[in-house]
């Protein structure tokens, strides 16, 4: 997407269907969370996870219906 904020404004709207974070094992301690703040929680269902050699774990959510 375009960052973090075009992402939020995307999930606000209900446009975004599915969530594929890549989770890297490195704590840096500070930076722009990859989603701000929402007016409402996000129910998600895991539907996937990788595990890479490198410690790297890829994870798919969908959206939950309510």
């Amino acid at each position: 997407m375009g960052g973090a904020t075009l992402a939020a404004a995307l999930i606000r709207l209900g446009l975004v269907d599915e969530f594929r974070p890549i989770v890297q094992p490195v704590v840096l301690g500070a930076g722009t969370p990859f989603l701000p703040p929402l007016d409402n929680t996000l129910n998600l269902r895991l539907l996937e996870t990788r595990r890479f050699g490198s410690g790297v774990v890829y994870l798919r959510y969908e959206r939950a219906q309510p």
